[in-house]
């Protein structure tokens, strides 16, 4: 469970800040888009980053 929350804060960083450069490429400036595309990105981090884990122990 500490190696899932310590990779997680790695990846939920690094896909959330995908998501935004993305919709700011897109060209949606307004909050709303920045706010989703970093929430969907820290949603998906979650099973990644168990994922990881399961294959690292």
């Amino acid at each position: 469970m500490r190696l899932m929350m310590v990779l997680y804060s790695m990846i939920a960083t690094a896909l959330a800040g995908t998501g935004v450069i993305a919709v700011l490429t897109m060209g949606y400036a307004a909050p709303w888009p920045i706010v989703i595309a970093a929430a969907v990105g820290a949603a998906l981090a979650l099973p990644i980053a168990w994922a990881v884990a399961r294959r690292l122990e």
